[in-house]
């Protein structure tokens, strides 16, 4: 893959090279020689069909967790989610020690501890880091899904943006079921702060449980208003909103 320069930007294809235009630059690459056909069907491609059945895996896993969530990602999320959230799928199917190559799944490979230490502390917009913006400790029960945040002062513990008057802190606990593609979502009443010195105890409680089985998710989600008028407005349509995924079991 090369970068396009000069003046003049090339789209299509020129004596087997692909000119075409991308979110990194305009950039050109050799036009494959290989049709779809014989990669589907020629024992020679038999690792690139390995490779793309895992990968067309991972890819299906990070949408269910993305379409789970998608309430909350509509205001705090980037445009490169999808990929990232594809390229950690792609990891934890690498903990499947039991399924043939080309077999390996994320329904597999998430049973193992460490696979789910890969997604805990992921960030669906990666502009707005949990960790760069949210300051103070907080703790998960895994067993009602309440996330507690002890003597919160948000001019203090929140590094919130220019212009931002409120915080409204939410939390989600979304149970995954890899294998079989079933999701549930529960997410919390919001809790909106006055962004000042003064101390709050925040409980987030998810209305009740998820139904069914499978992997639980719970998240944590910051968004940032601006109150003009008695009226709050969401600051440049959640370019600095935080959403991550702050606990997995």
């Amino acid at each position: 893959m090369a970068r396009q320069s000069g003046l003049i930007k090339l789209k299509g294809t020129l004596d087997n090279v692909n000119f075409y235009k991308s979110k990194d630059g305009n950039l050109a690459r050799m036009k494959t020689s290989v049709d779809a056909k014989r990669i589907a069907n020629d024992p020679a491609f038999v690792r690139t069909r390995e490779n793309g059945a895992e990968f067309g895996s991972s890819a299906k896993a990070g949408k269910l967790v993305r379409s789970s969530l998608r309430p909350l990602m509509q205001t705090a999320s980037d445009g490169a989610v999808t990929s990232r959230m594809t390229k950690v799928m792609t990891m934890v199917k690498n903990y499947d020690v039991t399924s043939e190559r080309g077999g390996r799944n994320v329904a597999s490979g998430i049973a193992d501890p460490a696979a789910k230490e890969l997604l805990k502390g992921f960030n669906f917009n990666i502009r707005s880091a949990l960790g760069s913006v949210f300051y103070k400790p907080y703790t998960v029960d895994v067993n009602t899904g309440t996330i507690t945040i002890n003597q919160l002062v948000p001019i203090n513990d929140v590094n919130f943006p220019l212009g931002a008057t409120h915080v409204t802190l939410k939390s989600a606990w979304t149970k995954v079921d890899f294998s079989t593609g079933v999701t549930d979502t529960q997410i919390s009443p919001e809790s909106n702060l006055l962004i000042d010195s003064t101390s709050s105890d925040v409980t987030l409680t998810p209305p009740q449980a998820p139904t069914g089985t499978g992997t639980n998710i719970f998240v944590l989600c910051l968004e940032f208003y601006q109150e003009v008028n008695g009226m709050q407005y969401s600051l440049k349509n959640g370019a600095y909103n935080v959403l991550s995924i702050v606990e997995i079991n």
